[in-house]
């Protein structure tokens, strides 16, 4: 199962960050959702940082962004996924 990283504007980055880079340990993809700027902001700021820790171990990751529809408190709302892939 890939793991998913639910990422909010109080999220450390650099905690989300570790987490990241431990998980790609065992997976060669993660998943993180977003909802709003600020938690979109601590989520590319966790990835950048993660790449950082990878780096020294040879491993290379990016990400691609898309959309998609959640329920919050039984309301709908767009939340940007970023798929987090291990380079080959």
């Amino acid at each position: 199962m890939t793991p998913l990283f639910k990422v909010s504007t109080k999220s450390n980055a650099n905690s989300v960050a570790g987490a990241l880079a431990a998980s790609f340990k065992e997976h060669d993809q993660c998943e993180m959702l977003t909802v709003g700027a600020g938690a979109l902001n601590q989520g590319m700021k966790a990835i950048i940082i993660a790449r950082g820790f990878l780096a020294p171990q040879g491993i290379s990751i990016s990400c691609v962004p898309s959309f998609e529809e959640i329920e919050i408190n039984g309301e709908k709302r767009t939340a940007i996924k970023l798929i987090i892939n291990q380079d080959k």
